[in-house]
């Protein structure tokens, strides 16, 4: 690779054993690599996925790669069925994980749409690159809250939400997310279009985080709530998207990805430090209330940096915005949070 990365060790993120996770996206990607991080630190993890198949190869595969490691730190890695194309499944699945586990201490959404356009409507007219990575997220977080809030009541907690956004945030304005129109936005059917539009619903996930922190932080709830960029990744979703450029595509994929493309393990080291890391963790007991604070609501680059994200994304007025959008959709859908 052309940039080289700092890449995040075991030594950099707390022991997990007894705690419980959920990654969604997880059987591939920034998503299979941050389960990786997690297992090795003895965490229970669950892989959202929509797919068994596919998702219980990756398992074995990373079941495989701890045990050949010598890892024997009773870490365990499960399915969670998880469709983020249906937000009604998304309510159900997290209703049933509630009934199931006792604890829940870090929940990563990680999962993405992030193919090409066309976008297209579902069949509740909502756009289906708002859905899977804004509005089903918001859905699993917001059901998911009263087990995170519970486990944030147990001695030793330490209770992370990390919502994994992007750069491409900061190729969108808006000035409004009153209303459905607003949340279907797109901008244009060209490939600089159908960037910004995904781009217009990872910056969704930054507003959503920062409004979740403040409410979190209102109830004196000790929870600490993050959005990052990961960097550029070579995900499946990144391969084909350079495959997907005219007459350029191969090559760009072929050639240029590795040199400016970050590997998973890599790409996932933000997220790890995000859902594990001992500097938050350190943060967090810290008697100076700054410090304490640094990480509330905040937005990481890699690797692991704190950093700014664009001034849309620190609007109040557009964070409550688009909590209250989503939540009238949400009712107009029958989902109760």
């Amino acid at each position: 690779m052309f940039f080289s990365w700092k890449v995040i060790t075991e030594d950099e993120l707390v022991d997990l054993h007894g705690k419980v996770a959920i990654v969604t996206g997880g059987s591939t990607g920034i998503g299979y690599a941050t389960i990786e991080f997690l297992a090795q630190k003895g965490a229970r993890v669950y892989m959202g996925s929509r797919n068994q198949g596919t998702a219980q190869k990756s398992i074995e595969e990373i079941e495989a790669k701890l045990q050949k490691s010598g890892n024997d730190n009773q870490a365990s890695i499960h399915w969670l069925q998880l469709d983020l194309l249906d937000p009604r499944s998304v309510k159900e699945a997290a209703t049933k994980f509630i009934a199931k586990e006792k604890r829940l201490d870090i929940l990563v959404n990680n999962a993405c749409h992030y193919s090409v356009g066309p976008y297209k409507l579902n069949q509740d007219g909502l756009l289906d690159v708002m859905v899977v990575n804004h509005i089903s997220p918001f859905v699993l977080t917001e059901t998911l809250l009263s087990l995170l809030r519970q486990t944030a009541t147990l001695e030793d907690s330490d209770v992370r939400i990390v919502n994994v956004s992007s750069g491409a945030h900061t190729f969108v304005a808006t000035e409004s997310f009153v209303g459905k129109e607003n949340l279907n936005k797109q901008f244009g059917d060209s490939l600089s279009g159908y960037i910004a539009t995904c781009g217009y619903s990872k910056l969704a996930n930054i507003l959503h985080i920062k409004h979740l922190q403040t409410r979190l932080n209102a109830e004196s709830a000790p929870i600490t709530c993050l959005a990052l960029h990961p960097g550029t990744v070579m995900t499946e979703g990144a391969s084909g998207f350079l495959n997907s450029v005219p007459f350029l595509g191969w090559f760009l994929q072929r050639f240029m990805g590795p040199l400016f493309f970050m590997s998973w393990k890599q790409g996932a080291g933000t997220s790890a430090f995000a859902a594990a890391g001992k500097a938050v963790a350190e943060a967090r007991k810290s008697k100076d209330e700054v410090e304490r604070r640094k990480y509330e609501g905040g937005y990481l680059v890699p690797v692991a940096k704190i950093s700014e994200p664009s001034t849309y994304a620190t609007d109040e007025r557009l964070q409550r915005e688009l909590y209250e959008t989503t939540m009238e959709v949400l009712g107009e859908m029958g989902i109760v949070l």
